[in-house]
């Protein structure tokens, strides 16, 4: 990392207008109403506009849990660490409220890492899960959460509450674990709670950032021990440096390589799907790719909504 050195220019293909529309102003209304935070907004999101927005549909928004100051210092995140705050009971009815003022449909949850509570925050996401699904239980929910130190019971009791798709990123190859991610974290900790979410009802989900400077072997090998684990999806994005505080960019990935994994993710290991692209982010339009790839089965859309429901029932 660098404090001093200019960051590398963009290539055109990762050029985003600003957010705007009506539709992106009326969900960060909501969202402030009701004093909740979004990762969108603390991790500086390129995707925020276009997420927002909803333009292909009701639009998108990944609710933040348990404040905005996280208890890790991960090397590429822009979340505000340290400084940890009582959780606030209110907000699981919150985020109930603010779905059904929004209109969601597909709702994702994430969190700061709360490792200084003894659960890391699982009962918090569990409960909020359950106050969605008690407002309207055809709503789907996917849950990406942190990896609760490794703690078996804390990603049961996640489980238990009954989310539709339950995400956990490994963020980079094993060998990059440390300086990308925060040296609490590690990728044999990340595999065991994949593992437990892979055993479930739930489908399981990870994502992996590149341009850290992994190698094309190491990607492989990394999804070849996702495939191992069972789990079902499988996202890529290009890593973008938030600030010349944060760890720099090795190098921006050109598209046709994100498709190409794409095609090895789905076409030689099988994952349910991958979504895969420069902008692509672990809750970018997560709904959309979700309903996408049940439908790929033969189901109409509708038949893809019921069969993900009965799944998590």
């Amino acid at each position: 990392m660098s404090g001093s050195r200019e960051r590398r220019r963009k290539p055109e293909w990762l050029k985003m207008r600003p957010p705007s529309g009506e539709r992106f102003t009326e969900i960060k209304s909501t969202l402030r109403d009701h004093d909740l935070h979004t990762v969108c907004e603390e991790a500086s999101c390129p995707n925020l506009g276009d997420c927002w927005s909803g333009r292909n549909g009701p639009g998108t928004a990944t609710f933040m849990l348990m404040g905005d100051r996280c208890s890790r210092g991960c090397n590429f995140c822009d979340v505000k660490t340290g400084g940890m705050e009582a959780l606030d009971e209110d907000e699981p009815a919150n985020v109930a409220d603010a779905v059904a003022e929004i209109g969601l449909d597909y709702v994702v949850l994430t969190s700061v890492d709360r490792d200084d509570l003894p659960d890391g925050g699982a009962a918090h996401f569990a409960e909020t899960i359950r106050a969605i699904k008690d407002r309207d239980p055809s709503i789907l929910v996917e849950a990406l959460v942190p990896d609760f130190r490794g703690d078996p019971d804390a990603v049961d009791e996640v489980i238990d509450a009954g989310p539709d798709v339950l995400a956990h990123n490994v963020e980079t190859v094993e060998r990059l674990q440390w300086p990308v991610r925060d040296r609490r974290a590690g990728y044999e900790q990340s595999l065991s709670v994949l593992q437990r979410v892979a055993e479930s009802d739930c489908y399981a989900k990870t994502s992996l950032m590149l341009g850290v400077g992994e190698y094309d072997h190491e990607v492989y090998r990394t999804l070849s021990d996702l495939d191992e684990l069972g789990v079902d999806i499988v996202t890529f994005g290009q890593y973008l440096q938030p600030s010349t505080r944060h760890l720099e960019v090795f190098e921006y990935v050109h598209p046709d390589k994100f498709d190409t994994w794409r095609e090895v993710a789905e076409g030689e290991f099988g994952f349910r799907y991958c979504a895969s692209g420069p902008m692509v982010r672990s809750s970018f339009k997560a709904g959309e790719f979700f309903v996408e790839a049940m439908a790929r089965d033969g189901a109409s859309v509708e038949e893809a909504r019921e069969r993900a429901r009965a799944r998590g029932d």
